[in-house]
């Protein structure tokens, strides 16, 4: 067998051939124009991702601000009221959600032929407790800011200060942060008995010879109270969880 040895003359498409030269010709390069081009494209977009990462920044942190501020207040004392267990100037962090409640009957009374005319208040968390120290709007006319008081008094209990003691309900009350100091109404002088009305306190501050309380200006309304007092931020040597105080002597009688 043989083969033909002649060569083989191919006939190519002319534009064909172009395109294939082309595909193998070294590209033109780069101008001083396409390059700066180039560079500002570059700059605008590392500007444009910036520009929206600083948004972004901002907009988390006034979600986290926000965030917070529904969570707990910066308060600061003013005055000598709660020495000695809260210092003139102390910074505070007051949880302003301690006593969130609802009315469990406001669920329900929107269906037709459901009507309640009392209230059932349900707390999340928990009541205002005796001995909690509270942050409160002003019950005074005139005053410009919250008061910080403790929480002495319940609703429906019948609060006195007689012998230089705090009684609930006849029960005389044991107040170790007190450091020995008495409570009058007025100089050596014994108050009235008070009887908490429903859906108020009896509040009265740590300095009993130095302190505006419910002896002047009676219960207060739960309604009023902004929060508990939380933590102490500053001084930093005072840092720490606030000294609330529970009443077994109380409690155990109830």
């Amino acid at each position: 067998m043989t083969f033909d040895d002649r060569p083989i003359h191919s006939h190519s498409d002319p534009a064909q051939t172009a395109a294939e030269r082309a595909e193998i010709e070294p590209l033109a390069p780069a101008t001083a124009d396409d390059e700066a081009t180039d560079t500002t494209a570059q700059t605008e977009r590392k500007q444009g991702s910036m520009v929206r990462e600083i948004i972004e920044t901002l907009l988390l942190a006034l979600i986290i601000f926000l965030a917070v501020r529904a969570v707990v207040l910066n308060f600061r004392v003013d005055g000598l009221s709660m020495m000695p267990n809260l210092e003139n100037n102390e910074m505070l962090l007051v949880n302003r959600n301690a006593y969130l409640s609802f009315d469990s009957w406001a669920l329900v009374d929107w269906l037709p032929l459901v009507d309640h005319e009392e209230e059932n208040i349900v707390h999340l968390f928990s009541p205002p407790q005796r001995g909690d120290i509270v942050v409160f709007d002003a019950p005074v006319p005139g005053a410009d800011k919250p008061y910080i008081k403790r929480i002495i008094g319940l609703p429906g209990e019948t609060i006195e200060a007689r012998n230089g003691s705090v009684y609930v309900d006849g029960q005389k009350l044991d107040e170790p942060y007190l450091q020995g100091e008495e409570t009058w109404c007025s100089r050596n002088q014994d108050c009235e008995p008070v009887t908490v009305p429903e859906g108020s306190i009896f509040v009265l501050g740590d300095n009993r010879d130095n302190s505006q309380d419910s002896r002047a200006f009676g219960p207060v309304d739960i309604d009023s109270v902004i929060g508990k007092a939380w933590v102490t931020y500053w001084p930093i040597g005072e840092a720490g969880v606030v000294p609330h105080y529970d009443y077994p002597e109380i409690s155990e009688r109830n």
